[in-house]
């Protein structure tokens, strides 16, 4: 009679092919864990993604988010986070990006202090982009990542920035490694083995293990992975505290309860980061039903004013008051090759929005491209003397939960939803061939791009918005106006590229996906969703 296996030494399974390396990562070892954490966190991760639709559904009655009563408490007593380690004290430019080999050591030698690789928005889920990005990650850890081409010899500097990782969010699954049955949780995946590989390597010598948490929307959320570092710890015989976590508030209602995602995770984060592009579309999916909350044109929707300044000033205050650092958002700029002008333009605009950023007390910020590192930079050392400004004394506002709604106000234009479908098409086309950071009309645009591109046009559609047309004349939003938009701008990239290009492009594919999650009765949480459905058919 054949003996049973014992449930909790079932290893994790992989259904997918293995390529060069991947049985380093995918070792026995490292899918046991995988299995643990799924079997131990998994079914509480599914019950606070059950959690969001509920919270939506009063929010879509007319119900707003506000701060919560219960955590009031929390709100008004004095504490602090743990103590900052010394890695990750002076943050002042951060550069983020795919974990893709030469991007990552181009990234380390960037003269950034911090490099974010990117698991998530910044990189397209096929599994061999997951796993070959835990192999770099393996061998930065080891002291043996480089990279050989015909042109070059890629290996990190002497001193590199400082590496945090972001594994894919909480409502992102992984088809690639089953645990009974089921696709395991992405960010268990992305955390459980660069942790499994690397934590106490990376604590040796005080170089980790670091992480940034994405688009979680309560404490509750955050309070899981709390729970699930603590096991890890605790599972590799390292200190509880010893893993740090800075977060994303890059959702409306994280924003109203960043104290409590501070509190919770208080011995594990070192700080939030405002995370604009994703927070203006957690904006519009969230206050969806709501006409008094529609936008104009993305390019209106900036952050020196409205419901993203309201937030910005927020997060600085509550992070200091906690002696966390406040970390700025995204310059997604880069270098134009072919146009001294608008190159210059391009740095401009990024010195003004960092400027911005240290006046207002952040301690640090974000680039997309190597080249803005040096402008963030000098920004940051003219005006910020230490290593932060967490003990500066703040003259920051008190921001109230009304100012935290306030939207932008501005047109809708024929230009700006041209521009949103033309975007997210090409964006989407790219993110299906492989690619999650793709440089378009001059930005390194991600995931939250085609976000905010297709929510854009299913708030417009839902409330018939008054768009300007290119014409002078002004008419209502509607699914004929919008197809034909669609049509044209699709003809118009088939023409540029070349029928070919654009089949092999997977063109198709991508705006089919743009026109059913702009179009659909219900909001589509995600674009990624059904687009990982078929990005590896």
């Amino acid at each position: 009679m054949n003996q049973l296996v014992p449930r909790q030494k079932v290893l994790a399974k992989v259904t997918r092919d293995l390529g060069v390396r991947y049985d380093e990562v995918l070792t026995p070892d490292a899918l046991l864990f995988l299995a643990d954490l799924e079997r131990r966190f998994g079914p509480q991760r599914k019950t606070l993604l059950e959690n969001r639709c509920l919270v939506q559904n009063r929010f879509d009655d007319g119900e707003l988010p506000m701060q919560p009563p219960e955590t009031a408490h929390i709100r008004n007593s004095m504490w602090e986070v743990s103590l900052i380690p010394t890695a990750l004290r002076d943050r002042r430019v951060e550069i983020t990006g795919p974990v893709d080999r030469k991007m990552v050591i181009n990234a380390l030698n960037s003269g950034a202090k911090m490099f974010m690789a990117d698991f998530e928005d910044a990189s397209s889920p096929t599994f061999a982009n997951m796993i070959e990005g835990q192999i770099n990650m393996m061998d930065y850890a080891r002291g043996t990542l480089s990279l050989r081409t015909n042109e070059k010899n890629y290996v990190p500097d002497d001193e590199t920035a400082t590496m945090l990782v972001r594994p894919r969010g909480w409502h992102l699954i992984e088809k690639g490694i089953m645990v009974d049955g089921q696709p395991m949780s992405a960010s268990l995946v992305d955390f459980g083995l660069h942790f499994f590989h690397n934590g106490k390597i990376l604590a040796e010598d005080e170089r980790g293990p670091f992480y940034y948490l994405p688009k979680m929307e309560n404490y509750q959320e955050a309070r899981l992975w709390n729970d699930i570092f603590s096991f890890a710890q605790a599972h590799v015989g390292l200190p509880n505290g010893t893993i740090k976590a800075t977060v994303l508030i890059e959702t409306l209602s994280a924003a109203f309860q960043m104290d409590e995602i501070l509190y919770v995770l208080r011995h594990h984060v070192t700080g939030l980061n405002c995370g604009r592009w994703d927070y203006i579309f957690s904006y519009i999916k969230t206050l969806r039903n709501h006409r008094r909350f529609v936008l104009p044109d993305r390019a209106r929707v900036g952050m020196d004013r409205d419901f993203l300044d309201a937030c910005s000033t927020r997060l600085i205050e509550v992070c200091h008051k906690r002696r966390a650092h406040a970390m700025g958002g995204m310059a997604a700029q880069i270098p134009v090759r072919n146009d001294e002008d608008m190159n210059k333009a391009a740095f401009e605009k990024v010195r003004q929005d960092k400027l911005r950023e240290v006046k207002a007390g952040y301690d640090g910020t974000w680039v997309a491209h190597p080249d803005l590192v040096p402008v963030a930079m000098e920004v940051f050392n003219e005006h910020m003397v230490g290593k932060h400004q967490i003990l500066k004394k703040s003259q920051a506002r008190r921001i109230s939960d009304e100012a935290m709604l306030n939207p932008h106000s501005g047109k809708i234009t024929e230009s700006g939803i041209r521009m949103n479908i033309s975007v997210g098409v090409t964006y989407i086309a790219a993110w299906l061939c492989g690619r999650g950071a793709v440089p378009i009309h001059n930005l390194m645009e991600d995931t939250a791009t085609a976000e905010i591109s297709r929510a854009q046009i299913w708030q417009w559609l839902r409330h018939k918005a008054a768009v300007n047309l290119a014409d002078g004349t002004t008419t209502a939003m509607t699914a004929s106006l919008f197809e034909r938009f669609l049509s044209e701008e699709l003809d118009a990239l088939k023409k540029k590229m070349g029928r070919d290009a654009y089949m092999d492009g997977r063109f198709p594919e991508a705006a089919e996906i743009f026109e059913k999650t702009a179009t659909s009765a219900d909001f589509p949480d995600f674009l990624t969703l059904p687009a990982y459905d078929i990005l590896e058919n």
